[in-house]
């Protein structure tokens, strides 16, 4: 008991007069929070004075390039230019090939995406059930097409089948 009594008393007693944990106390949690709302007034404090000297906008712009090198900024920029991979302009250019005159909405090309997205990974783990089986570190063409034929129903799997065997063939031909 005599542990566990200063181990909760050093955290509280300088940080909650109350005698409260900071989890359990409500004005602990409003204190951290009044400081950064003395802060930000008083950048937007300086913000008015700069906007007073310069065009306004030029300044704060002149002001986030340095926060970006501490990577505040330049996170969200990498986040706006973050892209998802998708399929995409592959599923169009097959369209295409196969009805050149046809279109397709975007809820219907997502949900092809999201189609191939399935299938990719059903094949994915049936390949690596299968190299496990077979104790092998690495999948190969074999376990792909092994996979194909167990995950795709009989003329979707020979045609499967025949193009990926002339994707491999023209991949080490090359």
């Amino acid at each position: 008991p005599s542990h566990h009594q200063p181990a909760i008393q050093f955290p509280t007693s300088p940080l909650a007069p109350s005698g409260e944990p900071p989890h359990l106390s409500p004005a602990k949690q409003q204190r951290p929070m009044a400081p950064k709302a003395e802060k930000k007034p008083a950048a937007a404090e300086k913000t008015p004075a700069a906007e007073k000297t310069t065009a306004g906008k030029k300044p704060k712009a002149e002001k986030r390039p340095p926060k970006s090198k501490e990577g505040g900024a330049d996170k969200k920029k990498k986040k706006a230019k973050k892209s998802v991979e998708t399929y995409k302009i592959y599923i169009f250019k097959v369209l295409k090939q196969v009805h050149p005159d046809i279109g397709i909405s975007s809820k219907a090309m997502s949900i092809m995406n999201s189609f191939i997205n399935d299938i990719f990974e059903k094949l994915a783990g049936e390949s690596a059930k299968l190299a496990r089986y077979n104790k092998k570190p690495t999948i190969t063409s074999r376990e792909i097409q092994t996979s194909v034929r167990l995950v795709l129903p009989g003329e979707l799997a020979k045609h499967a089948v025949s193009e990926g065997t002339k994707a491999v063939t023209k991949f080490t031909s090359s």
